[in-house]
């Protein structure tokens, strides 16, 4: 059964859990449900402990449905965008299933508050998420008055992708004063370098660009690559979860926001 956010409050509390998402892992972790999350994807990093101990149950596009099955769990928690539709059906076939679809920091919120429900959390849970709410309330200010920076966000190489709307990556480059040249592009459009160039009208010239620690994992031998193609812009390495894990990963996301925009600032 796929469970809908509305049916949470009349549901039994959930203790034997498999989780097909990496930012919402560790978030079940900071819940403290350490005995109860039986299974885990093998890009569910962090907790460190967890990754090495828990068992794995392949990746989040290809997850091991059998391997599920045997583990018997009460809950399944996944994701619209990074699991796959065909397999979470099936799944849910058998299991309960949480699907969660975060593309903004107030879905985020409220994906924290339903798991903690969920898992008889919710005391934690909305601790953690009034957190980060707060933290993110301050970032907000601080950023508010300042110039945007025009920014490419990169995740993809050969061919290279650039995040678009409608994302959650998207909604964090907001909140910490960037401003996404493709966000009228529907999701993670494939764009040439020369996209990034500026063109006579001046549309999607870009100040900055962005290369994200993941899914691919640019390093500075790309960055340099790439500064060669594009001498004139500045182009930076970071950290990839900061802008996409929407779990309680949050709690870290705007302080390295801040310390960013005033980095980015001081160099410009």
């Amino acid at each position: 059964m796929i469970i809908q956010s509305e049916d949470i409050a009349d549901l039994k509390k959930y203790s034997s859990i498999v989780s097909l998402v990496p930012s919402q892992t560790e978030l079940l972790f900071d819940l403290g449900l350490n005995e109860e999350v039986k299974a885990i994807t093998k890009f569910c990093v962090h907790p460190k402990a967890w990754f090495k101990s828990k068992t794995r149950i392949g990746g989040t596009k290809n997850v091991n449905v059998e391997l599920i099955k045997k583990i018997k769990p009460d809950l399944i928690i996944a994701n619209k965008e990074e699991n796959v539709k065909e397999q979470v059906e099936e799944l849910a076939k058998r299991f309960d299933v949480f699907v969660t679809d975060v593309n903004n920091l107030a879905d985020a919120m409220s994906m924290i508050r339903d798991i903690g429900a969920l898992t008889g959390k919710t005391t934690r849970a909305l601790s953690i998420a009034t957190q980060i709410e707060k933290k993110f309330q301050k970032l907000s200010e601080s950023t508010a008055d300042r110039q945007k920076i025009k920014v490419a966000y990169l995740i993809w190489q050969n061919p290279y992708m650039a995040v678009g709307g409608h994302t959650f990556i998207n909604s964090m480059m907001q909140y910490c004063g960037l401003e996404n040249i493709f966000t009228n592009v529907e999701r993670y459009p494939a764009i040439s370098l020369e996209d990034l160039q500026t063109t006579n009208s001046g549309t999607r010239n870009c100040d900055l660009i962005l290369l994200s620690s993941e899914p691919y994992p640019f390093k500075e031998k790309q960055r340099r690559e790439i500064q060669l193609k594009l001498p004139s812009k500045k182009i930076m390495l970071v950290d990839g979860e900061m802008f996409s894990w929407y779990g309680s990963r949050l709690l870290k996301a705007a302080d390295y926001f801040r310390d960013l925009y005033e980095n980015l600032e001081e160099k410009q």
